[in-house]
């Protein structure tokens, strides 16, 4: 067979319109579910006596109606993103992990404690080693769930959801000690220099660099799944456990390396959430970014660059919530409402589809 005729099945497979809406279907299924949502709690909003079409005109521009909200949007999807880009990267392995709450809080103590004890160095030297330490961090909390999920068997469900608490834990012991601020109101720590606080990617506003740091990492961590031959080794231990023993491929190793990556992203969104955002060590910080960031990966497909999308709808949904809630009168948390709604719907589809094959 000539070579021709080799590329031909690959061309015609390329240019099949089916090939290409079966790709497309993880976005098609996550739409459709947002519209589901939404649509049903417009009518919980009806029966509230408020009208839905005034609701989610004010929820819209609250979101994306002057560009300062756009800079809100940004910032909040940008600890999203990074956190739920490691979870998926965990699922397509068959780890669970449900611990990036606590990976983030301690990412961003270790980033806080060296931009506390680090006083004098220059930005240019001070900022990116912040950064590495919260990766650090963060990486080093989930080697610690991988630890005892690979040498004592306990399932990483438990295992990373206890951890989470302990994280929090040592985060508020350490607010309350020594990187606490003496006199405060709320347990905090002292302001960062300004050598140490992230730079904004425009000028003038609020949005920092993080964003771009973020969706560098979604776009890394898509050509690191599908295009290298570790991604493909997490791909196969999360199909086939035996397939993968029988290849030689260790379960521990990859539980271990996705485990420390998804870490390590979720550190990095502390860190950028501590150095951009709060410019200190706050407790309590890192509060929800966790479990809402396993809700976006299970929405985007469990691909980082539908990942991308999801955190972005998470990210401008809640900054439109408060104008939703102040403008028209209808409670914020019917936002947790679209959001669960939405996990609903996805996770129905995704079961009807059987999911994206390795």
């Amino acid at each position: 067979m000539t070579t021709q005729a080799r590329e031909l099945p690959a061309a015609g497979a390329a240019l099949d319109p089916l090939a290409t809406a079966r790709r497309a279907g993880p976005l098609w299924r996550a739409a459709a579910s947002v519209g589901l949502a939404f649509a049903i709690t417009a009518l919980l909003i009806l029966l509230a006596g408020k009208n839905p079409f005034n609701a989610y005109y004010h929820l819209v521009m609250g979101a994306v109606g002057s560009w300062d909200r756009v800079v809100v949007g940004l910032n909040k999807t940008t600890p999203y993103l990074l956190c739920a880009v490691g979870i998926a990267l965990c699922f397509r392995g068959k780890v669970i992990n449900i611990g990036a709450e606590g990976q983030l809080a301690i990412g961003g103590a270790a980033a806080s404690a060296l931009a506390l004890g680090a006083g004098g160095w220059p930005a240019w030297l001070l900022l990116p080693l912040c950064l590495l330490a919260g990766a650090a961090g963060g990486a080093a909390w989930a080697g610690v769930a991988a630890s005892i999920r690979v040498f004592r068997g306990v399932h990483e469900v438990l295992v990373t959801l206890l951890l989470n608490f302990v994280a929090l834990l040592l985060v508020a012991e350490l607010l309350h000690g020594r990187m606490g601020e003496e006199g405060a109101g709320f347990p905090q720590s002292p302001l960062f220099e300004a050598t140490a606080w992230l730079p904004k990617l425009v000028p003038g506003t609020d949005l920092h660099w993080g964003i771009a740091l973020a969706v560098a990492a979604a776009l890394g961590a898509n050509f690191l799944l599908w295009r290298t031959t570790l991604g493909f080794r997490w791909r196969v231990v999360g199909a086939s456990l035996p397939a993968a023993r029988y290849a030689g491929m260790s379960p521990g190793r990859s539980m271990f390396s996705l485990m420390c990556s998804a870490g390590a992203l979720a550190g990095l969104a502390g860190a950028i959430e501590c150095l951009g955002v709060h410019y200190r060590l706050i407790e309590g910080f890192s509060a929800g970014f966790g479990f809402n960031a396993v809700a976006i990966a299970l929405m985007g497909a469990l691909n980082p660059l539908y990942v991308l999308p999801s955190a972005l709808f998470f990210g401008f949904l809640e900054t439109g919530a408060l104008a939703m809630q102040r403008q028209v009168g209808v409670p914020s948390s019917l936002v947790l409402v679209v959001q669960g709604l939405t996990m609903l719907f996805v996770l129905c589809a995704i079961g009807r589809s059987g999911g994206d094959k390795v």
